[in-house]
This record gives structure tokens, C-alpha cells and sequence, in this order.
């Protein structure tokens, strides 16, 4: 009797894809590739790079799951999200340094927050605003909101200070209250 891979649960994914089974590695990789391509495009804007740095992420777990420890439930996807963040940080170090240069430290230092607006939106217009937040400040904002990172975390992940890390947070924050400011309805 042949069973559905796509209804294994983690540990029996896990070992499929240890034996090198190329079934198991589909039903991994169709379980956690809608999720885990909306992770990636949260770092990487543009949706073909998105799509790159999703097929490297996936290489890298397939590479070195005989590595990997199943730890319970949630454990197999925990990881890999761990995988597609670091695959995502690589990503933005290639192209360029993606923390704000001292003109845009400059230009948000002496704002005030203002009030807090982010209550007054839906998820989805949150998410197309952090969008086009500059890389650094998305990075920042990502690390410490979504994947529930500390500044010291974030600071030995990206190798900067943990003053940087809190000052691009601010700035991120501050960008994104000014720019839900500008876009908010004459009703709010």
C-alpha cells in the first residue's frame, strides 16, 4: 500500500528526505514553499530574486537535512525558516551593504514617532508599506518583528552594533508612521 506523502507528518518527511527519497523532497518542498516564499519576499523585494534565494534555500535544506535533529512537530519548519532568513541575509549582503548611510541617519533623528496609525490599517497595506522600506531598515524590521530576534541577536546575526540595530528599528518605525501619515484616509 503506497501512502500520500503530502499527508506525512514532519518526522516522516524528515526521514524521507534523509533516504533521499525525490518524493519526499517534493512533499517538503510543496508543504513549506507558499510559506516560506511570502518569508523571503519580506526581506527581498523584487519577486524573481525572491524566487532565487526560495530555490537556494531549499537546496541548502535538502543538502544538510541529513544534519538535522526532528525535534517534535514544527521543529523541521522552524528550521527551515532559519535557512531561508540567513539565505535571505546572504542575498542582501551580495548586492550591497544595506544599512541607511549617515544622509538618511540624519534626515530621521530629530523626528517624533507621532501617533501610533499602525492600528488603523490592515495587515496587507502594512506589508506593501515595509516594502519599500530601504534593505536595512526592512532587515532590521523583520528580524525583530516576524522572527522575534532581540538587538543583540540581530547584531551578532548581521555583524553591526546593537546601538545600530535599535537606531535603524527607529527609523524604520519612524519611516513607516510617516509614510502611513501621507497615505492616510480623510476618515482616520
Amino acid at each position: 500500500m503506497k501512502i500520500a506523502l503530502n499527508s506525512l507528518d514532519e518526522a516522516s518527511l524528515v526521514k524521507s528526505c534523509k533516504d533521499n527519497n525525490p518524493a519526499g523532497q517534493k512533499a517538503l518542498y510543496d508543504k513549506y514553499v507558499e510559506a516560506m516564499m511570502i518569508l523571503c519576499l519580506r526581506y527581498v523585494t523584487d519577486h524573481e530574486d525572491a524566487k532565487e534565494v526560495l530555490m537556494d534555500g531549499f537546496l541548502n535544506c535538502f543538502k544538510h537535512i541529513g544534519g538535522f535533529t526532528h525535534l517534535g512537530e514544527g521543529s523541521l519548519r522552524a528550521w527551515l525558516k532559519k535557512i531561508m532568513v540567513n539565505q535571505c541575509l546572504m542575498h542582501l549582503r551580495k548586492r550591497r551593504p544595506f544599512l541607511a548611510s549617515g544622509k538618511e541617519i540624519e534626515q530621521y533623528d530629530n523626528r517624533e514617532s507621532g501617533e501610533n496609525v499602525f492600528d488603523q490599517m490592515n495587515a496587507k497595506e502594512i506589508m506593501v508599506m515595509i516594502h519599500t522600506l530601504p534593505d536595512g531598515y526592512r532587515t532590521i524590521f523583520n528580524l525583530y518583528f516576524f522572527e522575534g530576534m532581540n538587538h543583540k541577536e540581530i547584531s551578532e546575526l548581521l555583524g553591526i552594533s546593537e546601538g545600530t540595530s535599535k537606531s535603524q528599528l527607529h527609523r524604520a518605525r519612524a519611516t513607516l508612521q510617516e509614510k502611513i501619515l501621507q497615505n492616510k484616509p480623510a476618515y482616520l
